[in-house]
């Protein structure tokens, strides 16, 4: 029973001087604490000097932000194509720059245009003068004119209206020839006039006259709306 109880003894001795002596020495084991691969995690203080400042500087390089590229902005040109003589021509070109104009707008303008010059007599003080030099001109083989009875221009003696000044210059040289105190103006009626104003972008490098074929038609800058 004793030598029993011994051998119990001296097992538990040798468990305990095993345990001791496995945990309370220091750690002394080779290895590292991580996994192969991973880098391992030191103190700021630990670190040299010349790690601190670079790690310092990528820090701040991070942190600065990025600047947007700035977007091109491109601006609007505005124009006017006329005059056009008729609304369907108008209304042709309004359809060709449907696809390169933005805005696009029709209007109507009167304008002066020459209608001819006009070969006269100046009004007499009368009619019965105004028909007294009539028959002056006819002594000069002059004919071809008119007596206007009524009007603004009553009286006066019309010797012709000349689609081309030439031939108009040269009636009334014939007629002051003669000896009578000829003149010549130009005449002018109001008749309409078609526009089309165009809003396009600057950057296209618009050509209108590859689309627009309306004979007399041009263009210039004009305000934007």
């Amino acid at each position: 029973m004793f030598l029993r109880l011994l051998f119990v003894l001296l097992i538990a001795l040798n468990i305990v001087v095993g345990a001791w002596l496995l945990l309370g020495q220091p750690y002394a084991r080779g290895g590292n604490a991580s996994d192969p691969g991973v880098p391992e995690l030191r103190l700021l203080s630990e670190l040299p000097e010349s790690a601190i400042a670079t790690a310092s500087s990528a820090t701040a390089s991070a942190s600065v932000p990025l600047t947007a590229a700035t977007p091109r902005v491109v601006s609007d040109s505005c124009l006017a194509l006329g005059p056009f003589a008729s609304p369907q021509d108008l209304h042709h070109a309004r359809q060709v720059m449907t696809r390169v104009a933005s805005h696009m707008r029709s209007r109507q303008e009167q304008a002066s245009q020459t209608s001819g010059w006009w070969v006269y007599l100046p009004a007499a003080g009368s009619r019965a003068q105004a028909l007294k030099q009539a028959r002056q001109l006819g002594l000069h083989h002059i004919d071809d004119y008119f007596v206007v009875g009524s009007g603004g221009q009553s009286n006066t003696i019309s010797l012709g209206l000349f689609k081309d000044p030439a031939n108009a210059r040269k009636r009334r040289d014939e007629v002051i020839a003669a000896g009578f105190p000829a003149r010549m103006i130009e005449r002018s009626e109001s008749v309409p006039e078609y526009w089309l104003d165009l809003v396009v972008p600057d950057d296209t490098h618009f050509d209108w006259r590859s689309r627009v074929l309306t004979a007399g038609v041009g263009s210039h800058s004009t305000s934007c709306f």
